[in-house]
């Protein structure tokens, strides 16, 4: 009997010491619900609503142009439709231009922030899982990324050597 006793405690003494405390995140419920990326987002909203307001504003104007053209084109003589025509065709050309200008420099500063904002949260469940003695924090979204783990426990280093040495035989 205190063989089984013994037996026991030990067990549940090499089990107890290698416990790890994990929890995991839903990443994009986090990110969707956090406040400053709602903020982030209807700002802009703005921001697109009001640029797509100016290019639609210049598309209208052109097209009222190129009605007026068209309206007129029999009153004009041969060289002066080919000169007004080329002249609709370059400003067609930079009003697409400035679509896509303007849409790439959108996109462009709405990553930079949303970038920050994940980068944010990262940090953040990383200093969470420190202080509270998480050993793993599992990130749940479709491609299960681990978003802190304490240090040394990153074998990522020893995988790709092996890989590696097995690849150049």
């Amino acid at each position: 009997m205190k063989k089984l006793i013994l037996v026991v405690l030990v067990a549940a003494g090499l089990t107890s010491c290698n416990q790890e405390k994990t929890a995991y995140v839903d990443t994009t419920k986090l990110i969707q619900e956090y406040k400053e990326m709602k903020d982030v987002e209807s700002e802009f909203t703005s921001k697109s609503d009001r640029i797509k307001g100016e290019l639609d504003s210049l598309a209208q104007s052109f097209q009222a142009e190129v009605q007026a053209y068209q309206e007129n084109m029999s009153t004009l003589s041969t060289a002066q439709r080919q000169e007004k025509e080329q002249e609709l065709m370059q400003k067609q050309q930079t009003i697409q231009q400035q679509q896509q200008m303007m849409g790439n420099q959108l996109r462009s500063e709405s990553d930079a922030v949303i970038d920050s904002i994940v980068n944010k949260v990262k940090d953040y469940v990383k200093v969470y899982g420190e202080e509270n003695d998480y050993t793993y924090i599992f990130g749940s979204n479709e491609s299960a990324n681990i978003m802190y783990a304490e240090e040394g426990l990153d074998i990522t280093e020893v995988i790709l050597e092996k890989l590696n040495e097995g690849y150049k035989e």
